[in-house]
């Protein structure tokens, strides 16, 4: 939470910042509730907008200018957006695999903008502490192997992303750790209501729940990193990649 309150109170111009954050809160909020409500038109415009409302949150959190990471995160977010709405221009199956589709190629935008950070990881320090991330793709995958088909390479590609995307994460910022393993969650959930028929009750909203949180703690988390990264130090500029006494990358 420090994180995200600080993030908010350094960006640039805190009204602006605070602006983007309501309006992006606001609509995930009628999203969420319109879940629970069961109102499936208010649903499905909220979700075509959640990704549009979240991209000024960076841009105003961000210093100037926008670094690589951030670049590529953006990428990321506009491909999400995709894979939230364009689905809805198709039905059944082919639907889900364009959401698949698009979803997979912004899994490949963040594990592009977050390799660079990968010394900073204490999953990859700590190889040990990867055991919960690699039990449950290996469980996923032989949850949904029976009923995946010729849907199980590309489900397996994607859980590949997905993981990789989530470890790395954790190179980039606490926040950015928790929102990549928010996401492995959420696409968990997908998987296994699509292909094993075991879903929450309310699978929707805890889907959705816990995708925004997802993306919104990855936004903070890359701003995060960039404003620590941009801090001047009494010893001159830091060198990124080198790591500092508590064995994350100086920037």
């Amino acid at each position: 939470m420090s994180q995200v309150r600080a993030a908010i109170t350094q960006g640039r111009g805190s009204r602006r910042s605070r602006a983007a954050v309501l309006v992006f809160g606001l609509v995930a909020a009628v999203h969420l509730v319109s879940q629970v409500a069961g109102a499936l038109d208010v649903a499905n415009v909220t979700q075509w907008l959640l990704m549009p409302t979240l991209v000024p949150v960076l841009l105003v959190l961000m210093p100037a200018p926008l670094d690589r990471r951030a670049r590529l995160v953006l990428v990321g977010l506009g491909l999400s957006w995709l894979g939230d709405s364009a689905p809805d221009l198709a039905d059944g199956s082919t639907a889900f695999l364009v959401m698949v589709a698009f979803f997979m190629l912004a899994q490949v935008a963040y594990v592009v903008a977050f390799a660079p950070d990968w010394r900073g990881s204490p999953l990859l320090r700590r190889p040990w502490l990867l055991a919960p991330y690699a039990l449950l793709f290996v469980s996923l995958v032989a949850a949904c192997a029976p009923a995946a088909g010729t849907l199980l390479a590309p489900v397996v590609v994607y859980g590949l992303l997905l993981l990789a995307m989530s470890v790395l994460s954790t190179g980039v910022s606490r926040a950015a750790g928790i929102g990549g393993a928010l996401f492995f969650l959420s696409d968990a959930l997908i998987a296994l209501g699509e292909f094993a028929g075991l879903a929450l009750p309310r699978q929707g909203l805890w889907v959705m729940a816990t995708y925004i949180a997802a993306q919104a703690l990855l936004v903070v988390g890359v701003a995060a990193a960039r404003r620590r990264e941009a801090e001047p130090t009494g010893d001159g500029a830091r060198t990124r990649g080198v790591p500092e006494p508590d064995g994350r990358p100086a920037s």
